[in-house]
């Protein structure tokens, strides 16, 4: 029994030792905190005053041994959280560096131009053939008296001396639950860490609005909706940053005849009765021009007829085109002169008699 309780207070004395010296490392790296402004949170403080609490107790002769476990699980409890916060802290503010170095580093890097739109109208033919445009266009291009750059000629940048150079500012402000920190871009040279003279020609941008002509080639077989991409063709970037792109948007103008379906060219075109029984030779309006259509005899109404490959060619595949369907209306007069009627009746007589002998 005695060497039990021997055994049992060896190993509390131990835990006691360990628990000494954690204490020792953490207060030495609180300490440390202090010095780098890590002290000012509560939590810490009053985590410090704690773990001097134990120390001061921890040498009462009149503790229970029930008294010293918990006290050994309180400063256990104490200096886990200790560390945590401590590990928190120094995480944050290698964070908040990291984010800061970032921020200006991205403000001093060179940013690519914007796309600039244009809208062209096109006719009917041009769409189907295609066609080459010259188009006035607008946009941002580097200013030649800076080089882009946005200072004026012959001055050169200088540190601001509103961030020091850091592009951005800190402001602090003291709550109930400490410091508050908050970051925010320099208002003097604008996040960049620098200040210039600005340019008289482009105040500063780097950058001014000019008009230019360009050579626009269409490809055969565009609609309305397509969209034309001409690379380099707009703003010009800053820092040199490289240009953006022009994209053209086609809309295309409707023929009063020709209808569009995709690469298909839909038509209508009527013929009297006599053409549609006995089959004519009629002119067709196609995009390359009037040709000859066969209508076959005993034609029917709404017959749609193939005029292969008389139709829009296929976008980037100028060798393969659609087709023209011609929808064939049969025109039934509404009135007839005496003969014509004698000569139906005559055809209708002829036809009853045929029909009749057939069923014999």
């Amino acid at each position: 029994m005695l060497r039990s309780s021997i055994l049992v207070i060896n190993y509390i004395k131990f835990n006691l030792n360990v628990i000494k010296f954690n204490l020792q490392t953490c207060l030495i790296i609180l300490n440390i905190c202090a010095v780098e402004n890590l002290m000012q949170s509560r939590s810490l403080r009053k985590l410090a005053m704690r773990m001097r609490y134990y120390q001061m107790m921890k040498n009462d002769l009149y503790m229970t041994s029930t008294e010293r476990l918990d006290l050994k699980v309180l400063a256990w409890t104490w200096e886990t959280s200790a560390i945590l916060l401590i590990c928190l802290s120094h995480y944050l503010r290698a964070w908040e560096a990291w984010v800061a170095w970032e921020a200006r580093a991205s403000r001093n890097r060179a940013v690519d131009g914007q796309d600039e739109y244009y809208n062209i109208v096109l006719n009917f033919k041009e769409a189907v053939f295609g066609v080459e445009k010259e188009i006035e266009i607008t946009r941002l291009e580097s200013c030649g008296t800076c080089d882009g750059s946005g200072a004026k000629p012959g001055t050169k940048p200088s540190k601001c001396s509103t961030c020091g150079g850091q592009g951005q500012v800190v402001s602090s402000a003291r709550t109930p639950l400490g410091v508050f920190q908050q970051v925010m871009t320099c208002s003097s040279c604008g996040g960049t860490g620098e200040t210039f003279s600005p340019c008289n020609t482009c105040s500063g941008d780097g950058r001014v609005r000019r008009t230019k002509r360009i050579s626009l080639k269409v490809p055969a077989g565009v609609d309305s909706g397509s969209r034309l991409r001409v690379r380099s063709e707009g703003n010009a970037g800053r820092r040199g940053g490289s240009p953006g792109d022009l994209f053209v948007i086609i809309e295309v103008m409707p023929d009063p005849v020709l209808k569009r379906d995709d690469t298909n060219i839909l038509y209508t075109c009527k013929v009297s009765y006599i053409d549609a029984i006995l089959g004519t030779t009629i002119k067709v309006p196609t995009v390359d021009g009037m040709v000859d259509l066969k209508i076959p005899a005993g034609t029917q109404p709404s017959t749609t007829l193939v005029m292969a490959k008389k139709g829009v060619p296929v976008l980037s595949k100028r060798n393969m085109r659609g087709d023209q369907l011609v929808r064939v209306q049969v025109e039934i007069p509404k009135r007839l002169s005496s003969e014509e009627k004698k000569l139906i009746e005559e055809l209708a007589d002829l036809s009853k008699g045929k029909t009749a002998t057939s069923r014999r």
